[in-house]
């Protein structure tokens, strides 16, 4: 597994099976309630709040339910008040993760992401410890089937994207600066179908795992998104497609 898409499209899956759980719903709640909290109700004026919305109805969550919580994050209703926390550690073969959470207790969160952690041959370390190692960017893919590759780079780049990849043998890759993203995203939107588009973190650089550290790391991370409070995971492992499959398979 090299490069984001990859581990992009595993977490895809995972929503899935997350929705089916009522996991999605949590977290999108919660998304949603920050979002209003932070910038206020209007979605017009809450680019955030906006992105919430959008999760809300792919999801197919009732309207109500994202009413009350925008009315929360407002203090128009009573509400459980969420914190966001960023944690950052070392999966096996010194593996560089950081995750991002929302949660109402944060001591808790704390304990039970290092019994993770540990549990599978990491360790959670300080603020600051792997930070430097990732990038904010906006993130973007299209099917390689819904377009044609020198169109799709020539467009986004004019558009004022910062790269554009077609590294992988499913999707195209399309980088932005964070500022540029909605515009790039809404561009590209009108020409193309869009398998992805988030603002997310990028690593600068890759570790490369085999074995037994490539299962650990894979643990690790269903462990830590399987988490109530955990909204991203982002790491910088590297795994071949080979036992990336094989591992899926068992």
């Amino acid at each position: 597994m090299s490069g984001h898409s990859k581990w992009a499209g595993i977490k895809h899956r995972k929503m899935a099976q997350d929705a089916k759980r009522g996991k999605l719903f949590t977290r999108i709640i919660r998304e949603l309630t920050i979002a209003a909290r932070e910038g206020g109700g209007n979605p017009e004026n809450n680019p955030r709040l906006r992105k919430a919305i959008e999760m809300a109805k792919e999801a197919n969550m009732p309207q109500d339910n994202i009413k009350k919580a925008i009315m929360r994050g407002t203090g128009e209703i009573p509400g459980v008040v969420y914190e966001e926390v960023v944690y950052e550690g070392y999966g096996p073969g010194g593996v560089a993760v950081m995750v991002e959470v929302t949660t109402d207790n944060k001591n808790r969160t704390t304990s039970e992401l290092r019994k993770i952690f540990s549990q599978y041959g990491g360790s959670l370390g300080e603020t600051g410890c792997v930070s430097w190692i990732f990038e904010q960017k906006g993130y973007i893919t299209v099917n390689k089937q819904d377009a044609n590759e020198d169109d799709l780079m020539s467009i986004a780049l004019e558009l004022g994207a910062e790269d554009f990849k077609s590294d992988d043998e499913n999707v195209y890759e399309i980088i932005t600066s964070p500022q540029s993203f909605d515009q790039i995203k809404q561009e590209l939107q009108n020409r193309y179908k869009l398998q992805q588009a988030e603002i997310t973190m990028l690593p600068k650089t890759y570790i490369k795992l085999e074995g037994k550290q490539a299962e650990q790391v894979m643990q690790l991370m269903d462990a830590l998104e399987d988490h109530e409070d955990v909204k991203n995971v982002y790491a910088n492992f590297d795994i071949p497609d080979e036992i990336l499959a094989k591992m899926e398979a068992q």
